[in-house]
């Protein structure tokens, strides 16, 4: 019994001695078939690879998106998310899914990345070519907790489609939706997302037939919520679409954020990590192609987190 102990206590001992010095940070992303979840992997990754400088272990997971992120982030169950320009202005204001509880005032911001369109795709055999067409149809508006949920409801509220009464209206997640078109459950899906899109390529790779739906006539939508901008699609990057010109629309940006909680030596170690290895990550994904440092502080509607501030000060991005 006495050697047993022994060796036990001499195991703990070695665990305690690998894992006590880390911190484990957990970043939520989004759907796999959007840009959320490979960009919260290679900053992982950039982490990871300095966790002997910053004590730091980072995992991620595949999240229902931006709402499901801030709550969680707010809630303590993970320290850093993505999540839409739009909900992290909502969140603040406590307005959308926070009108009930009031703004949260603890949320900051950290960075953002890639401009995020809202982009509505529809069957060709379907009838829509414009998004007033959509009415009587089998539409997918995201997921709740989704960002693109409220993007597509904005979207449709402008042009005096109610999604209730005027829809048949799914909420699926996006990774799904392209195989519902395909197989003729569904006549269109929303998706806000940075392009080029897995999901959007395998929509428009199938046997029936489909193109990008103009969204137009929003410019009240735009003046109500400064977090939108107008957009296009880049037809270029899906060859099988049949659109034969870019598509114009709408969008957001997507951001990384955190609570106030949070340390501001992590959120520093993840600023510091994403802005040295800018050019891989521009690398990493054709959303990336135009962001520059100067552009990542962009769009940020909640409160700078202090770890971030600090870093964005040592590199001349702040006064």
């Amino acid at each position: 019994m006495r050697i047993a102990s022994l060796a036990l206590l001499f195991i703990s001992g070695i665990l305690a001695s690998c894992g006590g010095d880390q911190t484990f940070v957990t970043i939520g992303t989004g759907g796999l078939g959007g840009v959320y979840y490979p960009t919260g992997h290679e900053i992982a990754r950039m982490v990871n690879a300095k966790k002997s400088e910053y004590g730091l272990r980072c995992t991620v997971e595949s999240t229902g998106g931006s709402v499901f992120n801030i709550n969680a982030i707010l809630a303590g169950d993970q320290e850093i998310g993505f999540a839409q320009s739009d909900r992290q202005y909502q969140a603040v204001n406590g307005l959308a899914e926070w009108a009930t509880r009031g703004p949260q005032p603890r949320l900051r911001s950290i960075l953002s990345l890639h401009p995020e369109t809202v982009t509505l795709i529809a069957a060709d055999d379907a009838g829509v070519r414009t998004i007033t067409d959509l009415k009587g149809k089998r539409v997918n508006i995201g997921n709740p907790g989704s960002g693109q949920r409220q993007n597509a409801i904005d979207a449709l509220t402008s042009v005096g489609i109610d999604f209730e009464r005027d829809l048949r209206a799914e909420g699926v997640k996006a990774i799904d939706a392209p195989g519902l078109l395909q197989d003729d459950r569904i006549d269109a899906f929303f998706f806000t997302v940075g392009h080029p899109s897995g999901s959007l390529k395998e929509a428009t790779a199938g046997m029936r037939k489909v193109h990008f739906v103009p969204i137009v006539g929003v410019e009240k939508l735009l003046a109500e919520f400064p977090y939108y901008t107008l957009a296009m699609i880049p037809v270029s990057h899906y060859r099988q679409a049949t659109n034969t010109e870019d598509v114009p629309t709408f969008g957001v940006k997507a951001t990384l954020v955190t609570s106030a909680s949070v340390s501001a030596d992590i959120v520093y170690a993840i600023t510091k990590e994403v802005f040295t290895n800018l050019d891989a990550l521009k690398k990493m994904h054709p959303a990336y192609e135009t962001l520059t440092k100067e552009n990542m502080l962009e769009g940020l509607t909640a409160p700078l987190h202090s770890g971030a501030e600090r870093y964005f000060r040592e590199a001349g991005l702040l006064k």
